[in-house]
């Protein structure tokens, strides 16, 4: 395969956004619309487990690494062949990432000026990860890479093993007494989500995150370079294992997406490589692409939406046509109208952009 974009992996970043942008306030405004909606599978699934355990919420974020991971060969190759250097590539790397760790804290209200403002975030972990990974990538090979992921799980999990030496009785894998949170708290403890105590996105828990964003290269790497047929099979299949070795693992070390566990790790992998292969086998094999541009809308300014949601108010936009006729509805009706309401304005922006070829790239 060439170095040329593909359209499933801007379709997917869509498709995983799309819940971030206000899709699972649609999904949960929908439940509420029945008798005992509020308590159903589904709309459970649109919200974080507390502490052990997946729900669907808790997959974006790392689809969205295991996303980024994967353009990397693709961007790598292209830039080989425009004739940029290793040092060059390598700097360019550098630069994404503490661009991304800049936004984070712009994400995070840096502007408010406050001393204890939270320096760990979202967009600091994906920069972070991703730049490690990239290094990785342009280092070694495939089968070295491969040992450096195993590495880094089962070194995490036996970190995870340690309890924090200043939560005296607590359990190594909790909240208060996990190694994860003792890091934090040593190194910035009034600078964290929970100051003095936890940030899920904090400085040791980014080593298995890497490996989330090797997860997607592997992947990447595989169907640009591959010339196996029925790469889908290929994929699914990898799937499974991964799924299969989670599973195992969580046996031990519970999937838990705030401490980033090994076993979370592997299962999300899962998650994200099916759901890959799907989005390859219909975009990318069958041909199928005339419904992928309501995604692709959105994935290819996910960066944009993602910041402006915290920078704009949309809600108030959003209140402004629809508020209104939503105060003259029913109440569950109401909030249905302005979920809805919410996420066609944050499309039809990103729509306007898609047009004008307006694309904020970092």
């Amino acid at each position: 395969m060439d170095n040329k974009r593909l359209l499933s992996i801007d379709a997917l970043r869509g498709f995983d956004m799309m819940f971030i942008m206000g899709f699972s306030a649609i999904v949960s405004a929908t439940c509420a619309l029945f008798p005992g909606g509020e308590d159903c599978w589904l709309n459970v699934q649109m919200s974080h487990v507390a502490w052990n355990g997946l729900r669907h919420h808790d997959t974006i974020f790392p689809l969205f690494l295991f996303i980024s991971g994967m353009t990397f060969p693709f961007s790598l190759a292209s830039s080989k062949a425009k004739g940029s250097s290793g040092w060059r590539i390598f700097w360019k790397t550098l630069l994404r990432g503490l661009v991304l760790c800049l936004l984070g804290l712009v994400y995070n209200r840096i502007f408010d000026l406050n001393p204890h403002f939270r320096i760990p975030s979202v967009l600091a972990r994906i920069g972070l990860a991703w730049m490690f990974a990239a290094w990785i990538y342009m280092a070694c090979g495939w089968k070295w890479r491969s040992v450096i992921a195993a590495a880094i799980l089962i070194g995490y999990n036996l970190l995870l093993l340690i309890p924090a030496p200043d939560a005296a009785g607590a359990g190594s894998l909790t909240l208060e007494g996990n190694i994860v949170g003792y890091v934090d708290r040593l190194l910035m403890p009034n600078h964290l989500l929970k100051p003095g105590l936890f940030d899920p996105e904090g400085l040791l828990s980014t080593l298995p995150a890497i490996v989330t964003a090797m997860l997607g290269q592997f992947t990447g790497e595989f169907v640009k370079d591959s010339d196996r047929k029925n790469k889908t099979l290929w994929m699914t299949g990898a799937a499974a294992a991964l799924l299969v070795a989670g599973l195992i693992w969580s046996l031990w070390l519970p999937v838990n997406k705030k401490l980033w566990t090994s076993s979370f790790v592997l299962v999300v992998g899962a998650y994200s490589l099916a759901l890959f292969s799907l989005f390859h086998w219909l975009i990318d094999v069958k041909g199928w692409k005339k419904w992928t541009t309501f995604f692709t809308v959105i994935g290819m300014n996910s960066i944009t939406i993602y910041m402006l949601q915290k920078i704009v108010s949309f809600k108030d936009i959003t209140a402004f046509f629809l508020g209104g006729t939503a105060a003259r509805m029913p109440e569950a009706w109401g909030s249905w109208l302005l979920a809805i309401g919410y996420f066609a304005i944050c499309w039809l922006l990103l729509w306007f952009l898609y047009r004008k070829k307006v694309f904020l790239k970092v």
